[in-house]
């Protein structure tokens, strides 16, 4: 990594001590952010649940790129060099793309989540691999990514798995994949760490009172029309959180006014129902 300027928010977590020392052994300048753990201040106000100060510290030093990292280590977000965030889906993409040309990425795909954007399953199209789609939660990727032979998964909150070198998520691990594909290629993390357009997304959460209003069929009527007006063009996804008195109503297409349309009748409809 001799050259690159790089700075790596540590959430206050368990990898402050670790994170900082691996990148200087490898030859970066490390900008260390989240390093002073005092058992309160963990994920508070850094790290990749709250990337502010990591964006607004690479563009301050001029760092070539951005890590932050969450409390445990196990997740990931990158900044570019100009401050903008990466998010799992795009890091995913990247891994895939570099691993196939290096004939490294093993069952013809990645394995994520419901929630993994379109625009990334329309990527990895392009390159003639699936996205395997599971419920959210890491535990469900990893154990597809067993079952199905596949060494790339993860979610786009920054999960990433990697079957060749972990069981579980390492944000440091991911973000070394990164860094290597940016030595190999020589771009800039702008140029490389984008790897699709995004397709707009929208996520409401809809608190109920109990009862089952999925269950009713002026609901179930509405989410029907809901999928009927996306069509191929984009997708629905309506579940109840399995930890809160909530139904997560989620829509993304090519049509951003057409999406939020659709999620507002169809949350319409749930508190209408749940009344």
């Amino acid at each position: 990594l001799d050259g690159l300027k790089v700075a790596i928010d540590c959430a206050n977590g368990a990898a402050y001590k670790v994170a900082p020392e691996v990148l200087w052994e490898l030859g970066a300048e490390v900008i260390p952010v989240g390093i002073e753990p005092d058992g309160f201040n963990i994920n508070k106000g850094c790290g990749s649940t709250d990337c502010a100060a990591m964006q607004s510290q690479v563009v301050l030093h001029g760092a070539d790129i951005g890590i932050a990292l969450d409390g445990d280590a196990d997740r990931v977000m990158i900044v570019d060099e100009a401050g903008r965030l990466i998010d799992g889906d795009q890091i995913m993409g990247l891994i895939a793309r570099h691993w196939l040309a290096g004939d490294r990425l093993q069952g013809g795909g990645v394995v994520s989540t419901l929630m993994a954007n379109l625009g990334f399953e329309r990527f990895l199209e392009g390159l003639n691999l699936t996205l395997e789609r599971t419920q959210v939660g890491d535990r469900y990727v990893v154990e597809h990514m067993r079952a199905g032979g596949y060494n790339l998964g993860g979610e786009p909150s920054g999960h990433i798995i990697l079957g060749d070198h972990c069981t579980t998520g390492d944000g440091l691990v991911a973000a070394l994949q990164v860094l290597a594909a940016m030595i190999e290629t020589g771009k800039p993390a702008s140029d490389l760490c984008r790897v699709f357009d995004p397709l707009p997304q929208l996520l409401r959460n809809v608190p109920i009172n109990g009862g089952a209003p999925l269950e009713r069929e002026a609901v179930q009527n509405v989410i029907r029309a809901g999928e009927v007006r996306l069509g191929k063009a984009g997708r629905l996804l309506i579940r109840k959180s399995g930890t809160e008195p909530l139904i997560r109503v989620m829509a993304e297409g090519e049509d951003e006014g057409l999406i939020v349309a659709v999620v507002d009748e169809i949350v319409g409809a749930i508190e209408q129902a749940s009344r």
